[in-house]
């Protein structure tokens, strides 16, 4: 490369992902060649555990946890998780703390002089930059998500120690097929020979099992290899070898989340000899974990309720969480979605649920529009009447600041769908408390 291209790299972070969202023809491009022949010429090697996360739903959850324990057991802890809400730093904390500007440039430019001629996604490029950046980061142990999928995620090109599938159901049916089987075993192919493979969902495929089973992964299932039992104070975890009792129930609101924190305590097991955590360690990051975004439910009146359940899976255990809250008089959804998803299957779980809706534009080109929202809530037969609305709004701000002006102090606000439509009502509050 010349200098002269070298002088024209982009100098901030604004401007990096500025280049890095236009210059990819596709925004997603399936597929390990490209992403592999980069990660070779830029030499990038874990010295520590590497935990690698995918799942439908769930892995999000999964990964702070992690983070929250192995903090609080005193390890130098990287993550990478994505997509994020507000700044494109929360992608890599290092710690608990976001990447700064100067990092993230630093190793972009590591990235653009390796790859050469070889084009990338923006996903791709950047997935390189935060592996390469955690990789040369004194670190005890790295957490890596996956996007979509597993197989040919662009975080499969890294053999992790432990991988986890926290669930399998239908969502990005175009990149991942149309039933669990095939979904399932997409997600599968994070699993390494020999390395431990933890699977959470309680009715795991048989294409996960058979893949696991056929490349020799030490497979543990949940109810097989791993549980948990409790009642309303605690909770009790046992697996092959390990059991960890009178446990508190993790900070993380939401039905589906000790399944989570199971398949959580089962990759800390497979550990133990290299990361060894303590009992108390373990008790204090389930209570100090911390998500936005996963039934985040914030303080004041009208209650406010931020959820990215953006499949039927998410919003079947949506509604259910919305269920064991209690009584509100109405309830206001600020809904969005990307035109691919199931929408009809999303709001038939929260048909029920919701008394007005405020569906909303969303600033992508592959976003369901306003109208598309409202013909979706029409055939699932949601009705207009007295004590039940439907209205359109342009950007999900506009959703929620009609929903504000309109509820009361017992109603209820729930924003859920794209993280599009959470990350949009985030802006809002932090310009309005600015």
């Amino acid at each position: 490369m010349t200098s002269s291209s070298i002088a024209a790299l982009p100098t901030t972070l604004p401007a990096w992902l500025s280049v890095l969202e236009t210059r990819h023809s596709k925004e997603i491009d399936m597929g390990l060649d490209r992403v592999s022949q980069v990660k070779q010429q830029l030499d990038i090697r874990f010295g520590c555990p590497v935990i690698m996360v995918a799942g439908t739903n769930g892995k999000g959850s999964t990964c702070a946890m992690l983070e929250a324990i192995l903090m609080q057991a005193g390890y130098r802890v990287g993550l990478y998780s994505k997509p994020h809400f507000l700044d494109f730093n929360e992608r890599a904390r290092i710690n608990g703390i976001p990447v700064a500007d100067e990092l993230f440039v630093r190793v972009f430019e590591q990235v653009e002089n390796a790859r050469g001629n070889t084009s990338l996604t923006y996903f791709e490029f950047t997935t390189l930059a935060i592996c390469k950046l955690l990789a040369e980061a004194p670190l005890d142990v790295v957490i890596l998500e996956v996007g979509l999928g597993g197989r040919l995620d662009a975080v499969n090109v890294i053999d992790a120690d432990v991988s986890i599938v926290t669930s399998v159901d239908i969502d990005h049916v175009d990149y991942l097929g149309d039933t669990r089987e095939k979904i399932g075993f997409e997600k599968a192919g994070i699993f390494r020979a020999g390395k431990v493979a933890i699977c959470s969902d309680p009715q795991p495929p048989q294409s996960l099992i058979e893949h696991a089973n056929k490349i020799g992964a030490d497979l543990r299932l949940f109810g097989r290899d791993f549980n948990y039992n409790g009642d309303k104070q605690q909770w009790n975890f046992g697996g092959r070898e390990q059991r960890r009792n009178s446990l508190a129930y993790p900070s993380l609101r939401g039905a589906n989340q000790l399944l989570n924190a199971s398949a959580v305590l089962a990759a800390l097991e497979a550990l133990r000899h290299q990361l060894p955590v303590g009992a108390q360690e373990v008790r204090t990051g389930l209570v100090m974990v911390d998500l936005p975004g996963r039934f985040q439910v914030l303080p004041g009146r009208p209650t406010v309720v931020l959820d990215v359940a953006h499949n039927p899976h998410a919003a079947a255990t949506l509604a259910q969480n919305l269920d064991n809250m209690g009584f509100h008089a109405y309830t206001y959804a600020v809904f969005g979605s990307m035109l691919d998803k199931d929408i009809e299957g999303v709001i038939s779980h929260m048909q029920g649920k919701v008394d007005h809706w405020c569906v909303c534009d969303l600033p992508l080109p592959r976003a369901a529009s306003s109208d598309h929202l409202v013909d979706a809530l029409k055939a699932t037969g949601v009705q207009e009447d007295q004590e039940h609305s439907v209205q359109k709004f342009n950007s999900p701000e506009d959703a929620y600041m009609f929903a504000i002006s309109k509820a009361g102090e017992n109603d209820r606000i729930v924003v859920f769908g794209s993280f599009l439509t959470v990350a949009g009502v985030m802006r809002a509050r932090r310009n309005a408390q600015s």
